[in-house]
C-alpha cells in the first residue's frame, strides 16, 4: 500500500502514543513525483478503528473521493489530486456493522490556543485567569464552530478527548501536546453546549486513565462525572452600581452580618428533592433580607461527588454543582442578591480534595496536583489528598479559581477553609509522620507563600472582596496585609471567642461567676487581628447540639440564655457569622439530609428568637458604633467587664463620630437587677434601643420603660452615670438622645 505517511507515525497513531497527532492526521500536501515534476497535492488522512470504509466528501461540490486503509486497526488516507491545500472537507464513515455517518475533521486545523506568553505566565504561577484558556471553550475558527480543550498533563503519554460524540474511545482524539508547558490541546468541530467529555490519558507505564475536566465550568448531576460543555458568557449583569460600591468600601469598617446557608437542607421541595439556584434567588433572599442580614455565605457548591461532605470534598473546582442548576442560574442567584444589597461569599477549599479516581489524583499518572509523599501529600483525618503548594502550575490553578468565583459569578468574598491545616506541616500528625520544612520547623512554608500570594493579587485585581481565613490557631498576623509580613486575609474567624463563649453559656448561671473569664478572655485579644465570630455549621453537628439546647434551665430560661447571647455577640468587637436554622432555635442537630425545621415558626418562643434576631440586625446595621471600630481599640471601653459575682458584662462602642456610641449590658444569670450602674460619657437621656427580655421576643418585658436619664456622678471612669434594670439572663443597649 502506497502511503505518504512515516512508519514511526503509523505506529505512533496506531499504537495511540503519538504526542502530536497534528503532524500526521488530517490535511497535509505531499509531494508526489510525476514523469516530469514533483506535484504537491492534498493527502488526507484519518484515524477510524471501528469504521469498514471511509470518504473524503469535499463540502462545496459534494464530491467523495474513497480512501484507502493504511493499516488494518484504521487508518485512513486519500490524495486528493484535483484539490489545493485549503479545500474544505468532511469524512463519511461506514461502519462495521453497516452503519454510515459524517463528521468532520478534528485535525483539520490546528488551535494553538495557548500563546507562548500564556504558556510561560501558567508555569510562573502568574497567570491569573488561565480559566479563560484552559478547560473546554466553544469558539469559531476561520469559520468553524467548535469547542477548545486544553488540559495540563506534563508527565502523561498521550492524552485525548473521550464522550458521546466518539463512543468515549481515546484513540479516536488525541491531543497535541505544547511540550514547553506540559499543556495538551485540541479543536474539535462540530461539538456544541451541553456535550459530555472527559479527558482519557495514557500513562508513562501504558495504563488508561479517564479523568473529568480540572477546569470545566459545568458537570453531570452526580453519581455521573462527565464534565458538560458549556459557555458562561450569556449572563447579562444587573449589578454595577454594587460592584463599584464593593470596589471602593474598607470592609474593616463596614456592617458584616453574616447568614451560613447550605443550600441542599435550607428548604427542600415537597417530594425532597433540591430546590434550584433560581428557587434561592426567590424564597432565601426574601428570608435573608427581612431578617436584615448583610450577606449571605454559602457552603461549597463547587462541585462535589458526595452529598454528606456538605461539598467539602470537591472534584470540580470551577464548576459549580449541577444539583441546584446550570452555571447561570448561580450568577443569576448572586446578581439578585446584589439587587437586594446582600453580599454573598463563597466557602472556598483550597486544603484538600478527594481520592474519587475522576478527580485531581494521580491526575496524568504521576502524583501531579499532589505531593507523592504521603507525609506531606495525604490528610490521614479526612482521607484526603493535600495540594502541592510548591509546584508553580498547581498554585496558579488555585489563585486563578479564587479568581474566577469573583470574577465570573461575583461572589463578594471568600472563606478560605483549612488554613490551619494548610499552615502546619504536622497538622493532625505523630512524631515521625510528617517532614520539617527546609529550616526544620512546622510550619508549611510553600502554603504561607501561596496565601501570601493569593491575598495580595486578589486585593489588586478586587479591591473590596473579603478574603476571610478559617484559622483556629495562633498563628501570626493572619489578618495583615503581606507586605507587612502577614498571610494578607483581611479577617480570620475568632475561633477562641466562640469555644470560650459556647464553653460559658452551656454553665449553669449558679456556676458562672467562676467562669467569667471565658466570657471577658476575647477582648485581651480581641484587636491582634480583624475577626469575625463564628458560630458556624460545625458548632450544631456531630452531637454538639443546637444552639438552644445548648442552654441550661428550663424552658424558658433557654430561650432567655440564647436571645442575650445572641446580643452579647452581635456587640462584641468583629463581625458576626450565624448557621442557619440557629435564627428560630432549632432544636435538633442540623441534618445535612433533611430541610430545616420550618415548622416551629408555628410557635412563638421560635418567631420570638428570629424577631430578636431581625431587630438585633436593625439596631446593628443602624447604629455604626457595632461596626465603623471593630478593629481598633478606641472603638471599645469596658464599663465594667469584671463583675463575676454577677455574671454581668458592660461595655461601650464607639464610632468614628466620638459623639456616636451605644452602652451594652448582658446579665448572664436569671436573677433582675435594679439600679444597676453604668458609667457614661453624656449627660442626657439614654434611649434603651433594645432589649432582649421583650415581650415581643418571649420575654418577661422586664426594663426600663424606653431610657433613662443619667445624672452628674462620674463612675467606671466616666464623667457620668445611670442606673439601669437589667432584665433576668438578658440583655440592653442603650443611645444617648440628645
Amino acid at each position: 500500500m502506497i502511503t505518504s505517511m512515516h512508519a514511526e507515525e503509523i505506529l505512533g497513531i496506531v499504537n495511540s502514543n503519538h504526542q502530536n497527532p497534528h503532524l500526521v492526521l488530517g490535511c497535509h500536501m505531499v509531494d508526489v513525483p510525476l514523469e516530469t515534476e514533483v506535484k504537491k497535492i492534498p493527502s488526507v488522512r484519518t484515524f477510524l478503528p471501528d469504521a469498514n470504509k471511509v470518504f473524503v466528501v469535499d463540502k462545496k461540490t459534494g464530491e467523495e473521493y474513497s480512501m484507502f486503509k493504511v493499516h488494518n486497526d484504521g487508518l485512513f488516507e486519500a490524495f486528493i489530486w484535483n484539490k489545493n491545500a485549503d479545500f474544505e472537507y468532511c469524512f463519511k464513515a461506514i461502519g462495521i456493522n453497516g452503519k454510515e455517518w459524517t463528521f468532520d475533521d478534528p485535525y483539520g486545523t490546528f488551535v494553538e490556543g495557548l500563546t507562548e506568553f500564556d504558556r510561560y505566565l501558567f508555569n510562573r504561577s502568574q497567570h491569573y485567569k488561565i480559566y479563560e484558556k484552559m478547560g473546554a471553550h466553544m469558539m469559531t475558527v476561520d469559520g468553524k464552530e467548535g469547542v477548545y480543550f486544553s488540559v495540563w498533563a506534563p508527565n502523561a503519554q498521550r492524552v485525548s478527548v473521550v464522550g458521546n460524540f466518539n463512543n468515549w474511545d481515546g484513540r479516536k482524539d488525541p491531543m497535541d501536546l505544547l511540550s514547553d508547558s506540559g499543556i495538551w490541546v485540541l479543536f474539535i468541530e462540530g461539538l456544541k453546549s451541553g456535550d459530555i467529555y472527559k479527558y482519557e490519558i495514557k500513562t508513562k507505564s501504558g495504563s488508561l486513565l479517564e479523568k473529568s475536566d480540572p477546569y470545566a465550568v459545568y458537570s453531570e448531576v452526580r453519581p455521573k462525572t462527565a464534565s458538560v460543555i458549556y459557555s458562561l458568557d450569556g449572563y447579562h449583569w444587573n449589578d454595577d452600581d454594587w460592584m463599584k460600591r464593593r470596589s471602593e468600601r474598607d470592609n474593616k469598617k463596614m456592617p458584616a452580618s453574616i447568614y451560613e446557608v447550605h443550600l441542599g437542607s435550607w428548604k427542600k421541595k415537597a417530594d425532597g428533592s433540591f430546590l434550584t439556584y433560581r428557587d434561592f434567588a426567590d424564597d432565601l433572599i426574601s428570608y435573608v433580607k427581612e431578617l436584615g442580614f448583610t450577606h449571605i455565605e454559602l457552603l461549597p457548591v463547587e462541585e462535589h461527588p458526595f452529598d454528606g461532605s456538605w461539598g467539602y470534598q470537591v472534584t470540580g473546582y470551577f464548576a459549580p454543582t449541577s444539583r441546584f442548576g446550570e452555571p447561570r442560574d448561580l450568577q443569576y442567584f448572586v446578581d439578585k442578591c446584589h439587587e437586594n444589597n446582600i453580599g454573598v461569599i463563597l466557602d472556598w477549599v483550597p486544603g484538600h480534595y478527594p481520592k474519587d479516581a475522576h478527580g485531581l489524583i494521580n491526575f496524568d499518572g504521576t502524583a501531579l496536583y499532589e505531593h507523592a509523599d504521603p507525609r506531606k501529600g495525604e490528610h490521614m483525618d479526612w482521607g484526603t489528598k493535600i495540594f502541592n503548594y510548591g509546584r508553580l502550575e498547581v498554585k496558579n490553578f488555585l489563585i486563578s479559581n479564587a479568581m474566577y468565583w469573583v470574577d465570573k459569578f461575583h461572589f463578594d468574598g471568600l472563606r478560605v477553609d483549612a488554613v490551619a491545616s494548610m499552615l502546619y506541616l504536622d497538622y493532625s500528625r505523630k512524631e515521625g509522620e510528617w517532614i520539617p520544612n527546609e529550616f526544620g520547623g512546622r510550619e508549611n512554608l510553600e502554603a504561607i507563600e501561596f496565601m501570601k500570594h493569593l491575598n495580595s493579587i486578589m486585593e489588586q485585581y478586587y479591591p473590596g472582596v473579603y478574603m476571610i481565613a478559617e484559622e483556629s490557631t495562633s498563628f501570626p498576623s493572619v489578618s495583615k496585609p503581606a507586605y507587612l509580613g502577614g498571610l494578607g486575609f483581611n479577617f480570620k474567624w475568632n475561633m477562641g471567642w466562640m469555644h470560650d463563649t459556647l464553653s460559658y453559656i452551656q454553665k449553669d448561671p449558679v456556676y458562672r461567676k467562676y467562669h467569667h473569664g471565658e466570657l471577658t478572655f476575647s477582648f485581651v485579644y480581641a484587636w491582634s487581628e480583624n475577626f469575625i465570630l463564628p458560630i458556624s455549621h460545625d458548632e450544631v453537628v456531630h452531637g454538639k447540639g443546637s444552639m438552644i439546647n445548648k442552654m441550661p434551665g428550663d424552658y424558658w430560661q433557654k430561650f432567655a440564655n440564647l436571645r442575650a447571647y445572641y446580643t452579647y455577640m452581635w456587640t462584641h468587637p468583629g463581625k458576626q457569622l450565624l448557621f442557619m436554622g440557629q435564627e428560630f432555635a432549632q432544636f435538633n442537630e442540623w441534618n445535612a439530609e433533611k430541610s430545616l425545621e420550618w415548622d416551629l415558626l408555628g410557635y412563638d418562643s421560635h418567631k420570638g428568637i428570629q424577631r430578636c434576631i431581625a431587630d438585633l440586625n436593625k439596631v446593628y446595621c443602624q447604629n455604626p458604633a457595632l461596626w465603623q471600630k471593630d478593629c481598633s481599640t478606641d472603638g471599645f471601653y469596658g464599663i465594667n467587664c469584671g463583675d463575676s459575682d454577677n455574671s454581668i458584662i458592660s461595655f461601650i462602642r464607639y464610632g468614628e463620630n466620638p459623639g456616636d456610641f451605644v452602652v451594652v449590658a448582658v446579665n448572664f444569670t436569671p436573677v433582675e437587677k435594679y439600679a444597676y450602674r453604668l458609667g457614661v460619657d453624656e449627660n442626657c437621656f439614654y434611649e434603651e434601643i433594645f432589649n432582649s427580655d421583650s415581650q415581643m421576643y418571649g420575654g418577661s418585658n422586664f426594663g426600663n420603660a424606653g431610657g433613662v436619664w443619667s445624672f452628674n456622678e462620674p463612675s467606671h471612669g466616666k464623667p457620668f452615670s445611670i442606673d439601669i434594670k437589667l432584665p433576668p439572663l438578658g440583655a440592653v443597649i442603650f443611645k444617648p438622645k440628645r
